[in-house]
């Protein structure tokens, strides 16, 4: 049983769902407690190391993970690099998510409102 933790800020699509099982071979999906997924999405700008920071999350996935699960991780530059690197450590896979961006525009009111629709493409590994 391959799990999927979900490093990253916004939620699953289903079109990215059903690539992880096909692709990734994943048969669960590892949420982080909200504690955790707060302090990631809310990395401080004014850290210049982020080790100490990322702790608590280094050590949650080293106590849930099995060698081969898979880690997306998306979100603050320097927290990736810290995190890919440290579950790389662990035998983990480092994946993140590519997209295809469309820009549909509308004359609202007058005005053109350019809207960008993002689509999951495939997971790329780190």
């Amino acid at each position: 049983m391959r799990q999927l933790f979900l490093l990253f800020s916004h939620t699953l699509t289903p079109t990215q769902e059903l690539d992880a099982k096909e692709s990734l071979g994943v048969t669960n999906f590892v949420i982080l407690p909200k504690e955790l997924q707060n302090l990631w999405s809310n990395i401080p700008p004014t850290l210049e190391n982020l080790s100490d920071y990322l702790t608590p999350l280094k050590e949650y996935i080293c106590n849930q993970s099995k060698e081969g699960d898979v880690v997306l991780i998306q979100g603050d530059f320097g927290g990736c690099y810290e995190m890919v690197n440290y579950v790389k450590s662990l035998g983990l896979i480092a994946v993140h998510s590519t997209t295809k961006r469309d820009v549909v525009e509308k004359t609202v009111d007058g005005k053109v409102v350019k809207t960008s629709v993002f689509e999951h493409v495939l997971f790329r590994e780190f």
